[in-house]
């Protein structure tokens, strides 16, 4: 799923192509899409758009008169920006938005619809669409020590919690509790005060550093590689590769469609955070740490 730095990166883009032109038409595909009844998509056509914002990891398309279109990606959407009046993929193809200055698609990977949009009039009703989690970026740290123990949660599931942090999801609370050396496990009540400042320091400078890198590595083409899945993340999805700052084999706890990745030698002494699907599969077996579990691989092989 895209997540701030994804996400304010395409709004950039947008921003920079979009602000000032007119919306022309809007081709909808899939009926699934769109979420709401009123105000219709007919009436945004013809309007120029005022500005893009964000709301949490909802991109928000800003028209005159107060008319509003909230787009979620969730995990698999994307956009594509094409020449003015570019066709609609079929097969991924949800929207085609035609401007002025050319034609921005929303597609969808996959055969589950997840992705949405929502037609907002007035800013009122707009706000009903924020989850309510504080921007990360802006807050002090008093703040910060006050959201994140304002529920005793997993400090992996506190960072993600929409309500409490925007703009952060499964990959970069990875990245950060990494960046951290903590537990993705740790509960956010049993956090000392300098552990705290260091997991604030470490969500500032993930979501700064790779901020400014896709910026970078973008530079003025429109995002076309959005992805979960980066090469140079620490752990995230690199279950079984090195840590790269200690050499150990990046480990996972799955759980339902998602899976959280650490390295335990990093952020958990050397001690392996039971999986549930392997806990179950391995009983009695199961190794307790990195040694444990070089050991029984180790003798599965020769076995």
């Amino acid at each position: 799923m895209p997540e701030l730095p994804d996400i304010e990166l395409y709004r950039a883009h947008l921003e920079r192509r979009l602000v000032g032109s007119k919306l022309e038409r809007i081709r909808l595909e899939s009926a699934f899409l769109l979420r709401t009844v009123e105000p219709k998509l007919t009436d945004f056509e013809g309007l120029r758009v005022t500005g893009f914002s964000r709301l949490g990891k909802r991109i928000v398309f800003e028209f005159e008169g107060e008319l509003f279109l909230v787009v979620h990606l969730m995990i698999a959407g994307r956009l594509r920006w094409r020449d003015r009046g570019a066709a609609v993929p079929k097969r991924l193809g949800l929207v085609a938005f035609d401007f002025d200055r050319g034609t921005l698609l929303l597609t969808e990977a996959g055969t589950k619809r997840r992705a949405s949009l929502h037609a907002v009039r007035g800013r009122a009703a707009l706000a009903e669409h924020d989850p309510g989690g504080v921007d990360v970026l802006a807050i002090d740290a008093a703040e910060f020590a006050r959201v994140l123990k304002s529920e005793n949660h997993t400090l992996k599931r506190a960072l993600s919690d929409p309500r409490l942090f925007s703009g952060i999801g499964n990959a970069y609370s990875d990245e950060i509790l990494h960046r951290a050396r903590l537990s993705p496990l740790t509960l956010t009540s049993r956090l000392d005060t300098d552990e705290v400042e260091r997991l604030r320091i470490a969500v500032r400078e993930t979501l700064s550093q790779w901020s400014e890198r896709l910026a970078r590595e973008t530079g003025s083409d429109f995002p076309e590689k959005v992805t979960a899945f980066r090469p140079d993340f620490a752990v995230h999805g690199r279950f079984g590769l090195p840590c790269p700052d200690c050499g150990a084999p990046v480990q996972r706890i799955a759980y339902a469609d998602n899976e959280c990745n650490y390295c335990a030698r990093c952020q958990n002494e050397g001690r392996l955070l039971a999986d549930r699907a392997l806990s179950r599969l391995l009983k009695d077996d199961w190794p307790r740490t990195l040694e444990e579990l070089e050991a029984l691989r180790r003798a599965r092989r020769q076995g």
